[in-house]
């Protein structure tokens, strides 16, 4: 009895001759090797259907071409060769390869004061794509911080003295008494509104780049806006992080250009975009800034 050869649908012509952008599969479940540990990602793989009289692509190639995340660690030249797979397993249809790998980061950060630390996960996408043999990577994190509005703070500062003319009026102070006062509910009756507030920092990185500089942009973010969110703290770790916030007020436009200037200093960074987003705990939207540099 003769085997039947098995029917290759994608294979066969198409009645309506025309070429697709973008054709693969998203959500990939997919362990990547990075820092010596194995870390589960998520990623989305394509290519371009040049070959419009196609009716579909190879998508079990793309699938099994996304074994090498299992043996080598992650890398721009990783993604690279892997997008090369892409394109040889795809000749004659296909000039572009698209990759998308998302994962959680990983950072022990320590508290301000104490002794004590904690993990922090950092979502990160990287986005690769080869297209007329140009090839380039795009890392994007998300660092979480808090933002304390300067307008808040100001507003809370008058009535504070208007309580302490209220109090005191033409009375003889001593120090005891105004240092009572300042400790008291009834001295301090208003404190400025703080939010939990996001960076999204998405930045190309300059052909050669030979690792992924993911904590390196991370402690560069966190550094220049200040208040970064923390882990585990005792009560010295909370007042410190109340006088860092006090002492570091910012509208989300003053989050953006702190931002934005320190991601034109890093020497790997060929163009970046940007976006802060401030949960506002006054209002029920959000304040939203974005900047962006040699896109």
């Amino acid at each position: 009895m003769t085997a039947l050869t098995l029917p290759d649908i994608a294979a066969q012509a198409t009645h309506s001759s025309l070429p697709l952008d973008w054709v693969g599969m998203c959500n990939i479940a997919l362990p990547v090797l990075l820092d010596g540990s194995m870390l589960r990602a998520s990623a989305d793989a394509g290519v371009s259907l040049d070959d419009g009289s196609a009716r579909g692509i190879h998508m079990s190639r793309l699938y099994l071409a996304l074994e090498a995340f299992e043996r080598q660690p992650l890398t721009p030249q990783l993604l690279h060769q892997v997008l090369l797979n892409f394109l040889e397993s795809h000749a004659g249809l296909s000039v572009g390869a698209y990759l998308k790998v998302r994962f959680d980061y990983m950072l022990k950060r320590p508290a301000l004061i104490s002794p004590l630390a904690g993990w922090k996960a950092y979502p990160v996408t990287l986005s690769a794509q080869v297209k007329d043999e140009m090839f380039h990577v795009e890392l994007k994190v998300e660092v979480d911080y808090s933002s304390t509005c300067p307008c808040s703070a100001a507003l809370a500062r008058q009535l504070i003295q208007q309580q302490f003319l209220t109090d005191f009026g033409n009375q003889p102070l001593s120090h005891e008494a105004v240092l009572s006062w300042l400790g008291s509910a009834q001295g301090v009756v208003a404190t400025p509104h703080s939010q939990r507030s996001v960076a999204q920092l998405q930045v190309r990185l300059k052909k050669g780049t030979s690792e992924l500089p993911i904590s390196a942009l991370i402690d560069q973010a966190e550094a220049a806006l200040g208040t970064a969110v923390q882990t585990a703290v005792k009560r010295a770790d909370e007042q410190a992080f109340a006088l860092a916030n006090g002492q570091n007020l910012m509208f989300c436009e003053d989050a953006a250009r702190r931002l934005h200037l320190t991601l034109q200093r890093l020497t790997w960074a060929a163009g970046f975009a940007l976006r802060v987003e401030h949960a506002e705990s006054l209002h029920a939207h959000d304040a939203v800034a974005q900047s962006q540099w040699c896109w």
